[in-house]
């Protein structure tokens, strides 16, 4: 198998590693890059564990070849905490949002990217954003609280 040289940022470091041709972005940041935020979680793009943003927008890293990264920024939930836990980490731990913390990483990259593009989201917005993301523990109503909790008072009825 073929390895081709990648180039990218990884939260905000520039970071270069070898990818085999065809893997996808999941398996590369965790075994290649040692990111082990983004999770294992179906491996069919269906449950949101693996979600990352590439140049700010959502993607599932399971379904996304690694060399689709070549030249992007890339975030996960390992970049959120430098150098202090980020608001929606912190709102995650005062609202409950978590259980067995399988989910968070992509929720909390899921509600990042919202937060980004749409700082004061409606209730309706928040749960459009988190949709794609699965918990079967927490269920999602500490979750939207947490992110709500963030947008402020700029929330949106």
């Amino acid at each position: 198998m073929a390895k081709r040289p990648v180039t990218f940022t990884l939260n905000g470091h520039d970071r270069a590693a070898f990818a085999d041709d065809g893997q996808n972005l999941l398996d590369f940041l965790r075994r290649s890059v040692g990111d082990m935020s983004p999770k294992y979680g179906c491996g069919q793009g269906t449950c949101g564990a693996c979600t990352v943003t590439i140049d700010g927008a959502t993607h599932l890293a399971c379904l996304t070849l690694a060399e689709a990264v070549q030249g992007c920024r890339v975030e996960t939930a390992a970049g959120l905490a430098t150098p202090a836990l980020h608001p929606l980490q912190e709102a995650f731990m005062e609202h409950f949002a978590a259980q067995c913390g399988y989910c968070t990483p992509g929720m909390l990259i899921s509600a990042k990217a919202l937060l980004d593009r749409n700082p004061a989201p409606t209730r309706d917005e928040v749960i459009e954003a988190i949709s794609g993301n699965i918990c079967r523990c927490t269920g999602y109503e500490p979750i939207i609280s947490a992110i709500l909790s963030v947008a402020g008072g700029r929330v949106r009825a």
